[in-house]
């Protein structure tokens, strides 16, 4: 089997005429009947379902308005984030569900489910949201338990006599 290099197909590229660029990838909006575009979010082991669409910037998480459901104001700027990174905090409503896990963990959640959901309605923010680090999934989770440790990495207390 042989292998070709990139410098291979471009100059295959050149004799045929083509530019000699990497080909770019046109991605297309991914927005349901009722105009809403949808994505899954996790974190640790929340997982939030997001659903974005066009409005005045209202974001409901658990059927709670966001400030109500994540008290603490850390968390209501983690959850917004992303749509301050893209210019859009008043242009979408936000509908999510997020179940399991703590507060920290559904709003890290309901966070990476706005970003998903933001690149499928304008997928020219991908680049965007990509480089503030949104797209990616946080795969930090609590580490388990061994056996012959007391947690998941502490020994039992060691006893002389």
């Amino acid at each position: 089997m042989s292998t070709t290099s990139f410098e291979d197909l471009k100059s295959v590229a050149a004799e045929a005429g083509l530019s000699a660029a990497q080909p770019e990838i046109v991605r297309e909006p991914k927005i349901d009947k009722h105009g809403r575009a949808y994505a899954t979010g996790k974190r640790k082991t929340a997982v939030a379902r997001v659903w974005l669409k066009p409005g005045r910037g209202l974001i409901v998480v658990n059927e709670k308005d966001h400030a109500e459901y994540f008290g603490r104001p850390v968390l209501q700027m983690i959850i917004k984030q992303p749509l301050v990174a893209a210019n859009r905090k008043d242009q979408y409503d936000v509908f999510c569900t997020v179940e399991g896990s703590g507060p920290s963990g559904q709003a890290g959640a309901v966070r990476h489910g706005i970003a998903r959901a933001l690149t499928n309605f304008e997928p020219s923010l991908r680049a965007l949201l990509k480089a503030g680090g949104f797209l990616t999934r946080d795969s930090r989770a609590v580490e388990r338990k061994k056996y012959g440790r007391k947690k998941a990495r502490r020994s039992f207390q060691f006893s002389k006599r």
